[in-house]
């Protein structure tokens, strides 16, 4: 299931995590973002328990947008112990995605 983040509950669920979590910055007028969602949706079920995988909509959330200095979206941040470990700007093939969270949870 694919997580809703905000600027009110992103440091709870985010910074505060104690697993890896994978952040999705979007907008519904966004057609990248839109090419990524699928992804997104199987990263979630297939990272459940060991990933926290969502999204976080930056118009509706300015400040967390702000305060992480997205400047383009889609802009996908990996978090891991409250830190930004990475960061994938624009539409990837899933693959990358896959191996950037395999790259985390071995870490």
């Amino acid at each position: 299931m694919v997580l809703k983040f905000t600027d009110a509950n992103f440091e709870e669920e985010v910074i505060n995590s104690q697993m890896p979590v994978l952040v999705d910055f979007w907008a519904e007028w966004c057609a990248p973002c839109r090419m990524v969602a699928p992804i997104i949706e199987r990263l979630a079920i297939d990272y459940l328990g060991k990933v926290k995988v969502g999204k976080l909509n930056v118009d509706e959330n300015r400040e967390t947008a702000i305060a992480l200095g997205i400047m383009s979206i889609p802009t996908i941040m990996l978090f891991k112990d409250g830190k930004v470990l990475d960061t994938i700007i624009g539409y990837q093939p899933e693959n990358v995605f896959r191996e950037k969270l395999e790259r985390a949870l071995a870490k």
